[in-house]
């Protein structure tokens, strides 16, 4: 029996008890709980996770600085495509010169679309999202942006980014780009990531798009003759481990490397985000110790 000498001591012995899962009741101890796991260390700046099933909280690390998101961003830009009334996936597209001039002038990552091609909604969602086409992108906010030139549609297509991010309640979290190449006001947190990725993944095709390895998709060309692009390769190299199911990556000089991730494995599901991590390799290494801590504490 524990003598009570003051009331800290007495604080500080409970925590102690809880901490390390025992309890003292009748004089048993119990079993340690689930919770009682401990948390990992990461070495990206800024980390979350959720139970995404029931959006319950389960680490945090600077979840809500405001930090570069790089082409994690390229999620919103899915979100807002595939929120569209009556949104037809097989629509084609053509894709425009201004298009190959962005990804030209940026030094972007493209899926390598050619001028003049018909690609339709559903192959440019892949474009963007596995080999984290920019033009793809760019083709999408064209296409589903409202103005009678190509920047000011872009420019709508951002604005309506950002009303969906505060109808989602991401209060830190603000877009000036369709892929993440920020004109310095592209911005977000892991946490609001994290709510943009549970949304988005409430959409079967974009929860097909994302766990898809690879995707070759057949453009007409301008002669109406049928091009077979090179295969596409999704750049999450984590698809299939240990029940990842997605999301996207991202890296840039400033951003540095940032993963939006997804997994569920024996029912157990968890999603999150890191941001800043400072190599691939320590990206892919924070984001597994997440979802192994995530599973162990649900």
């Amino acid at each position: 029996m524990i003598i009570a000498i003051n009331g800290r001591r007495i604080r500080r012995a409970a925590a102690v008890a809880v901490t390390t899962g025992a309890v003292l009741a009748t004089g048993a101890l119990t079993a340690a709980p689930a919770q009682a796991v401990t948390a990992p260390s990461i070495t990206a700046k800024g980390g979350y996770l959720m139970n995404s099933a029931t959006g319950k909280t389960l680490f945090t690390k600077s979840a809500d600085t405001k930090r570069l998101t790089a082409s994690t961003t390229k999620i919103m830009t899915a979100k807002v495509v595939l929120s569209q009334t009556n949104l037809n996936l097989d629509t084609k597209v053509t894709i425009r010169k201004e298009v190959s001039d962005y990804i030209v002038s940026k030094g972007a990552s493209s899926a390598r679309l050619i001028v003049g091609d018909k690609v339709t909604v559903r192959q440019l969602l892949y474009g963007m999202m596995l080999p984290s086409g920019c033009d793809a992108a760019m083709s999408l906010a064209d296409k589903f942006g409202t103005g009678t030139t190509v920047k000011a549609r872009t420019a709508n297509f951002i604005g309506k980014m950002n009303t969906m991010a505060k109808s989602l309640g991401m209060t830190n979290t603000h877009f000036d780009s369709f892929d993440g190449i920020s004109n310095g006001s592209n911005y977000s947190t892991p946490r609001d990531l994290t709510k943009l990725a549970r949304s988005a993944m409430k959409s079967t095709t974009f929860k097909a798009v994302v766990k898809t390895k690879s995707y070759t998709a057949k453009t007409i060309t301008k002669t109406g003759a049928t091009r077979t692009m090179a295969a596409w390769k999704n750049t999450n190299a984590l698809l299939g481990w240990n029940g990842t199911l997605g999301i996207k990556t991202g890296s840039g000089t400033q951003a540095k490397y940032c993963l939006v991730f997804a997994a569920t494995l024996n029912g157990e599901q968890v999603m999150g985000a890191v941001l800043t991590s400072s190599s691939e390799a320590n990206r892919t290494a924070d984001v597994k110790k997440l979802i192994n801590y995530g599973y162990a504490r649900i």
